[in-house]
């Protein structure tokens, strides 16, 4: 009997398959067959590791799995490295930009700010899964999620609120200085009041403050913003 391979669609009760396409019309050719295949009640599950591989099931052993659609399709073809194309992060900035502008003017903070976060965390790749665990547009860890409310990361507006309030309350709570709130955001608030209300000494946070900061003007100046002086 032939042996399957790691990346075949086929699947048997109970059987995963972790496929990685470097061309986004080979992955959608693929799944059709594969979805086609099943019965039609079946439900298909899937999530992308932190390799950049896609993981599809019908039993998600794994609590990263989410229901894959037709409507995610091209979310999840965007999310296999290779396959998203220049344009992908503008229509993502365009796609989201009135949810992200009335949620920052109900946590009363400026919509550039909550852009560059987004861009520096998942390049608005909502189906977006870190290393460490964070998920979805704002890279919510799944304890910032429980207390900020969002029962699913993977949904754009429950991930825009929770990630939102979030960093108006740290914005709060380091009296508006920006950096610092970034710093929290990146590394948690306890790292820095524990280095005395500066940015930890972490490599990866001193990477990411400015980062955001560049992106934050950048959004500023192109999304024609009133530049609100705060301490950065």
């Amino acid at each position: 009997m032939k042996k399957k391979q790691e990346n075949e669609i086929v699947l048997p009760p109970g059987r995963v398959m972790k496929f990685f396409s470097p061309r986004p019309f080979i992955l959608t050719a693929l799944l059709a067959c594969g979805l086609a295949a099943q019965p039609a009640n079946a439900t298909i599950y899937w999530f992308t590791d932190e390799d950049g591989v896609a993981h599809f099931s019908n039993v998600p052993t794994d609590k990263r799995y989410v229901p894959f659609t037709a409507a995610n399709d091209a979310v999840a073809r965007k999310t296999i490295p290779g396959t998203r194309d220049r344009r992908s992060d503008k229509l993502a900035r365009v796609q989201y930009g009135a949810i992200i502008e009335e949620i920052a003017r109900i946590y009363a903070l400026e919509s550039a700010l909550v852009h560059a976060v987004v861009s520096a965390e998942s390049a608005y790749n909502a189906m977006a899964v870190s290393k460490k665990g964070a998920a979805g547009l704002m890279q919510l860890m799944p304890d910032t999620a429980r207390r900020y409310g969002a029962t699913d990361r993977f949904d754009p507006v429950q991930n825009l609120h929770a990630g939102t309030r979030y960093l108006s309350d740290l914005l709060k709570m380091f009296n508006g200085n920006v950096s610092l709130a970034l710093a929290a955001y990146n590394a948690g608030e306890n790292n820095v009041v524990k280095y005395g209300n500066q940015i930890p000494p972490f490599q990866e946070t001193r990477m990411y403050v400015p980062k955001v900061l560049d992106l934050y003007r950048k959004y500023q100046v192109s999304m024609k913003l009133p530049q609100i002086r705060r301490g950065i």
